[in-house]
């Protein structure tokens, strides 16, 4: 704990500083303001004591006493006063640190390279991460009264060892158990955080799965309540095994720990007993000397609690720690040159890309070139390559071998977010954004002054009419589960999904399966308005209809991540191939 304190508490106090440095400055004045009275209380009681017990008549003694109790009076007011100042800044503090760190967090995960997901492990270690978030709201509240026990452990100390060198080595020997069973209890919940992680993880994955609207349909009516109550039932019994199996090592390190701190504790009190009864030391410094080793004792015990409070904190927030570097290390980091303003030319050369983990390259040897005002469309059956080779377009997966160029740049020297202005991408599992119509439209993208442009995007994939018949047209709230939202069906948000790429009027556009849960009218729609917008960018369409390749210049045929046939949709159509294969196969259904 000792080695570890000082660099947690320089963490916070770097972070705090960096977001509030009012708020730093009063806890550090505050907490040397009850350092400062703790030890003249402590003074002015131990002259208190030697006036009271001392000679003369009562009403002398107690004249006498007067200003130094005045004294105690006011220093256990600026005590309370400092106390309280130290509140309202932990108040101003941890809301700005608790929102840092978890933006942090965010911002590390969504900036990391996407194939970082793939990485055995990466769910748990950012779980584990999201740990040290939730711990950040009682770092500071935890340091501070760190802080403060030990000023005043300080200043305590220094009063008692000055009445008697013996008190103050006795006391830490009391306290010291306490704070070794704190650290071995803090280790103990570490751990069981660590070995419960993947459940927990999966337990709140099922949660949501389970319990969110938008799945309630066919969680009911497939009767998958009661099994999916058991699985979540399962994983929280699994979790509690693992709690329960460590409870008698808690209770054993409770109890040695206790016992020996009780010991050295009746040692303490037995040893002022014996320095007053045989006058080794005056009655009124024993009498001071009850207050003092009270306060030591007091003080010493929250050093004690609250070193350990942070200890087990540390240990969270060096995982987030971790976890950040790690992802920064992870995030993209691809050059500077911007990519070409306006595409004429992607080109793969002899490209390769494997994922973490996997025996075989999920696109293998691919060489390709795309051209401004074509239209490519990628057909092949699942697992084929399809996916990965859109991702490797657009930069979003880097090659493992071969080059990907725009204009003649490789991918892997521009900067990626220059690439990705240039690029509207329709995914298979694309996002229904809790946020009005508008902006699911206009994300990511400068908001103009007027909503033409957001009504020409709604209008090129059909949706004027469905959304015009929603409450508040385009501010209407996409979320039932929120008061006054509404909801879309699953054809109606893949159009929205269309429209939003379609806003961007990007150099690239990538539609993968754009029509899956159309109708035929919305269909037909979206392809004219693909053929209509071809000439001003390159498109690359991925579809399982392949009647839709027809409006496609070229076609290529993928299986295994490899490209095994080119052509147009008449010419592959009667070769005899793997196209013709599923063009048969599609026709016979």
């Amino acid at each position: 704990m000792c080695a570890r304190l000082p660099s947690v508490l320089r963490r916070i106090a770097r972070m705090a500083w960096q977001l509030d440095r009012v708020a730093v400055l009063l806890l550090i004045a505050c907490q040397l303001v009850t350092g400062v009275a703790a030890a003249v209380g402590l003074a002015a009681i131990a002259h208190a004591m030697q006036s009271i017990l001392g000679t003369g008549t009562v009403d002398d003694r107690l004249h006498e006493a007067l200003p130094a109790l005045l004294v105690v009076t006011v220093t256990t007011a600026l005590g309370r006063l400092s106390s309280s100042l130290a509140s309202y800044a932990d108040r101003r503090l941890t809301p700005l640190l608790t929102t840092y760190a978890d933006t942090a967090l965010v911002e590390a995960v969504c900036r990391v390279e996407s194939a970082a997901y793939a990485k055995d492990g990466f769910a748990d270690r950012q779980e584990a991460a999201g740990m040290g978030v939730l711990r950040t709201h009682v770092m500071v509240n935890d340091a501070q009264r760190f802080m403060a026990a030990l000023i005043r452990m300080i200043a305590a100390s220094g009063v008692l060892s000055a009445l008697h060198w013996a008190m103050l080595p006795l006391l830490i020997l009391a306290v010291l158990p306490a704070g070794v069973g704190a650290l071995l209890s803090a280790r103990v919940d570490y751990e069981m955080h660590y070995a419960n992680v993947c459940d927990r993880n999966v337990r709140h994955m099922m949660r949501w799965w389970a319990t969110t609207p938008k799945h309630g349909d066919e969680v009911r009516a497939n009767g998958m309540t009661g099994y999916l109550l058991f699985w979540y039932r399962s994983l929280s019994e699994r979790i509690d095994r693992r709690l329960l199996a460590v409870a008698p090592r808690t209770l054993r390190i409770t109890l040695l720990s206790a016992t020996t701190g009780g010991f050295f504790l009746l040692l303490t009190w037995a040893a002022l007993a014996w320095l007053a009864v045989t006058g080794r030391i005056e009655l009124a410094i024993a009498a001071t000397a009850v207050v003092a080793v009270q306060t030591t004792l007091g003080a010493l015990s929250q050093v004690v609690i609250n070193g350990a409070a942070l200890f087990h904190t540390s240990l969270y927030l060096t995982d987030m720690q971790a976890f950040l570097d790690d992802a920064a290390q992870r995030a993209p980091q691809r050059g500077v040159l911007p990519a070409p303003a306006k595409v004429e030319e992607i080109r793969f050369d002899n490209v390769v890309y494997q994922y973490p983990g996997k025996d075989l390259p999920a696109v293998d040897g691919v060489s390709l070139t795309l051209r401004r005002g074509e239209i490519l469309a990628i057909v092949g059956e699942n697992g084929s390559g399809k996916s990965t080779l859109l991702r490797l377009i657009t930069g979003i997966y880097l090659a493992d071998k071969g080059r990907i160029l725009w204009n003649g740049r490789d991918l892997a020297t521009v900067d990626q977010d220059t690439v990705w202005a240039r690029t509207g991408l329709v995914p298979q599992l694309f996002a229904q954004w809790p946020l009005c119509v508008r902006e699911n439209v206009t994300l990511g993208q400068p908001r103009t002054h007027d909503d033409a442009p957001v009504w020409d995007a709604i209008d090129a994939v059909g949706m004027r009419e469905a959304v015009d018949d929603l409450p508040h047209g385009l501010e209407t709230l996409l979320a039932r589960e929120v008061f006054g939202g509404a909801e879309l069906s699953g054809g109606q948000w893949q159009r929205l999904a269309c429209s939003r790429a379609i806003y961007r009027r990007p150099e690239l556009l990538i539609l993968d399966e754009p029509t899956s849960q159309m109708d035929a009218r919305g269909e037909h729609q979206i392809f004219e308005k693909i053929k209509g917008g071809a000439c001003d960018r390159i498109t690359v369409v991925v579809t399982h209809q392949l009647e839709n390749t027809k409006v496609a210049d070229r076609i290529a045929v993928m299986e295994h991540g490899r490209i095994i046939e080119v052509g147009r949709y008449d010419d592959l159509a009667d070769a005899g191939g793997l196209f013709a294969d599923l063009l048969a196969l599609a026709k016979d259904r």
